[in-house]
């Protein structure tokens, strides 16, 4: 079989993708890039300890090296071979549109503290906050887990009523909220300052986290302050029952589409 420059790329984009024309060649190398991401995460964690960093500061480095570099590769090759998809076919457009989907963009900033220093004359300090940018290799997992892929299938599907609920628990927070402030700012002005004050306090409530820097002493107020923390039990019970019915729902999809014969299309008994 001849090799040409377009089958080549066809192959490196089934590869890329971990599709079924990708071989076992695939799956492994994702295997592999997925354990490199999780590696990066123990050691940027590793890292912050003074006992541990110190005397493996030059181990720690060149396993940066080793995975910046492999990253590069896997996103030079995702861009290149992204053209195989007929969604991003044109040259030019196509990769650029590639280059700005989410996960493009997070495969760039997970490599971007380590050359943009080589380009740019950085400050030391501005250095240090960039390299916070590493945790992004975090995100990285997204694209190499089956498990991450059903989460944001369930909320693209469940987006209009989770942005009900969002809507809902906002216009409950200003309104709990501008009444505490009305309640107690005379009677604590430090700690109800203003509205925005009172949010942090309506924010610990409702979530029934309630941390106790903040809290009513009015009658009136403990009042609100009992009411919006049974509210809140309620309110913040509506996101998970959306989120679980949508996961269930998802799960269900899944298995079904795993019955279904990938020649003829017909449902396996």
């Amino acid at each position: 079989m001849k090799i040409t420059y377009q089958s080549l790329k066809q192959k490196a984009y089934h590869i890329m993708n971990a599709t079924e024309e990708g071989g076992l060649t695939g799956p492994i190398i994702n295997s592999f890039i997925l354990l490199l991401i999780i590696g990066n995460i123990v050691a940027l964690i590793l890292e912050t300890v003074e006992e541990i960093a110190s005397p493996n500061i030059q181990i720690f480095r060149t396993f940066e090296s080793f995975s910046v570099i492999i990253f590069t590769i896997e996103y030079l090759l995702r861009l290149w071979s992204i053209t195989s998809n007929p969604v991003y076919q044109k040259p030019a457009a196509g990769r650029a549109r590639f280059a700005l989907t989410p996960l493009a963009i997070i495969d760039i900033l997970a490599i971007l503290p380590f050359y943009l220093p080589m380009i740019l004359p950085i400050d030391l300090r501005f250095l240090r906050a960039l390299r916070m940018v590493r945790l992004f290799r975090i995100f990285k997992v997204v694209r190499y887990t089956k498990s991450f892929k059903l989460m944001g299938n369930v909320f693209r599907s469940r987006k209009e009523e989770l942005i009900i609920t969002i809507a809902m628990v906002s216009l409950l927070l200003i309104v709990v909220s501008s009444l505490m402030y009305y309640i107690e700012h005379d009677a604590q002005p430090e700690v109800f300052k203003s509205i925005l004050h009172s949010m942090w306090w309506g924010i610990a409530t409702l979530t029934t986290i309630g941390y106790g820097d903040a809290f009513p002493i009015t009658p009136l107020g403990k009042i609100l302050g009992g009411m919006t923390a049974i509210l809140g039990i309620g309110i913040f019970a509506l996101p998970a029952g959306i989120l679980g019915s949508g996961f269930v729902e998802e799960l269900q999809k899944s298995k079904k589409e795993k019955k279904v014969c990938p020649h003829c299309g017909k449902e396996l008994e």
